[in-house]
């Protein structure tokens, strides 16, 4: 055979594998309104940037007539590319090529990418959709996903890894992107659960939809297993580039210092009065957040899930950040299970990829309730705590207002080697609020004063004077500095440059064990 027709060969087979399960099965992907796998990958990375790996492996499965049906490159696309010129690994489930289930040999190709993402210090992004484990198979397509999951877990805390879930992801497939730093879901088109509805149906004999049981929303608002819900395959795509943006490629390294063009010193008098006057009253938390990042720019994770508690990345003076905040504007932004929950997972992320973690702190405590304690809001939230005080990184906390009893304790507290600890004049430190110190202080003198009402009201003022304000913490080493609002952008970076050169290390041990 002469070279023209070895190449006229290649460019065949080539071609034959990039058509998947065929044109048939690529016109009914697009019939539901969903990209090809080959498609999604063109959308996330840079412009001729892919190099495919395995594009002719096929299954070795000879039951039940597969020997029949075998596609060059079997249900899933891999290989590597950048995305704004940074080296990541990727695959891609097909799911015109038997439903996109996993074979033997596609859980190779995805550990094969997976080891040299590991190797070579980038992050894996898998786009999931697929049917499942390949019934015809058996224990060589569970022996597959098994094999994933491991690499799963070794690489958590080496490379960043990001799922993005583009249509089913059901029984043991929904533990691999569970492992994973962040889930991506695409909205309608996307559901993740471990039975499905007519399982359910039989055993607990509920009714109840796919959409219901394991959509894009439920688990962004509901579940929390999802980070984001997309509206769409490029509003997903988006979300995967951008949050990129803000990490580094290995645990070995930072994050890509971006240019900054917002004054590192600009005040913001907006900070001045954005406090209420009622202790009891709202505000955005969000709000001063925007109003001390660079240019703005803050980019929320899970912001569905857990409101009362704010997470995401921004920059501060071009370096990458993770922002812990809690959120007045709802349920005044009390400490529960499931904040505690994405805190923990949240700064523990920040901790792995050496991002410098910045906490807004406005909390009142723990919510109570029987709920919460047959919950175990103890375990739970012990996680943020835990995550805090094993965290290694430049950590800058800054008290807006409340920061009452344990509550106060977890949130990055200087007790939990905070580095610098900020509070604003308007911060009030304690035990509880000064209601409900004054009523168990003098409640049995207020009953025998004959007017409880003011009397009470002069002993919350005494409380307020004497011991929730920032002073005493600052007269014992707790607070570093009682800082103008106004000034905290300039001195959250100039906090960040005093410790950039950080160094602190943990006790030597295999692992902690932290309360799960």
């Amino acid at each position: 055979m002469d070279t023209n027709k070895q190449l006229d060969h290649l460019h065949q087979l080539r071609a034959e594998a990039r058509l998947g399960g065929g044109q048939d099965r690529i016109d009914k992907q697009h019939a539901m309104g969903r990209l090809t796998a080959r498609e999604r990958i063109d959308l996330l990375l840079d412009a001729d940037s892919f190099e495919e790996f395995d594009m002719f492996k096929i299954h070795r499965c000879k039951d039940f007539g597969m020997e029949n049906t075998v596609i060059p490159g079997d249900g899933v696309v891999t290989g590597h590319g950048t995305i704004h010129g940074r080296i990541v690994y990727v695959f891609a489930q097909d799911f015109t090529v038997l439903g996109g289930s996993l074979s033997e040999t596609l859980a190779e190709k995805i550990c094969k990418i997976m080891d040299l993402a590991m190797k070579n210090g980038a992050p894996v992004i898998g786009l999931n959709d697929s049917g499942g484990a390949r019934i015809q198979e058996g224990i060589e397509s569970l022996a597959g996903y098994t094999e994933i999951f491991l690499r799963n877990v070794m690489a958590s805390g080496v490379i960043p890894q990001i799922s993005a879930i583009f249509g089913p992801c059901a029984g043991g497939a929904v533990y691999s992107p569970a492992l994973t730093d962040f889930v991506i879901m695409e909205r309608l088109s996307s559901y993740m659960f471990l039975t499905g509805p007519k399982v359910v149906k039989s055993v607990t004999h509920e009714d109840v939809t796919v959409e219901e049981l394991g959509g894009a929303d439920m688990h962004s608002s509901q579940s929390g297993i999802s980070d984001y819900a997309a509206s769409s395959t490029v509003d997903a795509i988006d979300y995967i580039k951008r949050l990129l943006s803000f990490l580094p490629q290995n645990n070995f390294e930072t994050a890509p210092l971006v240019p900054c063009s917002d004054p590192v010193d600009r005040p913001s008098e907006i900070l001045q009065s954005i406090i209420p006057e009622n202790p009891n009253a709202a505000y955005d938390i969000k709000d001063v957040i925007t109003e001390t990042v660079d240019n703005g720019d803050f980019f929320e994770i899970k912001e569905q899930f857990a409101p009362n508690l704010v997470v995401g990345f921004a920059r501060y003076n071009g370096v990458s950040v993770g922002i812990v905040a809690n959120q007045p504007a709802y349920l005044s932004g009390v400490l529960d299970i499931d904040s505690s929950i994405k805190g923990a997972r949240f700064v523990r992320f920040c901790d792995c990829f050496n991002i410098p973690v910045v906490t807004f702190v406005d909390v009142p405590g723990f919510l109570p309730g029987t709920a919460q304690e047959y919950g175990g809001v103890i375990r739970n939230g012990a996680k943020i705590l835990y995550a805090y005080a094993e965290a290694t990184v430049p950590k800058v906390t800054v008290i807006t207002r409340k920061a009452y009893g344990g509550a106060y304790c977890v949130m990055s507290s200087k007790h939990l080697r905070g580095d610098m600890n900020y509070a604003w004049p308007s911060a009030q430190i304690a035990v509880m609020g000064s209601k409900g110190a004054a009523e168990v202080l003098y409640g049995r003198q207020a009953r025998e004063s004959g007017d409880a009402a003011a009397f009470l009201a002069e002993k919350e003022e005494e409380y307020n004077e004497t011991v929730a304000n920032p002073y005493i913490a600052a007269q014992r080493g707790y607070i570093d500095d009682i800082i103008i609002p106004s000034t905290t952008r300039a001195r959250i970076i100039k906090a960040l440059g005093i410790l950039q050169n950080k160094r602190d290390t943990n006790p030597m041990k295999k692992h902690g064990n932290i309360p799960m």
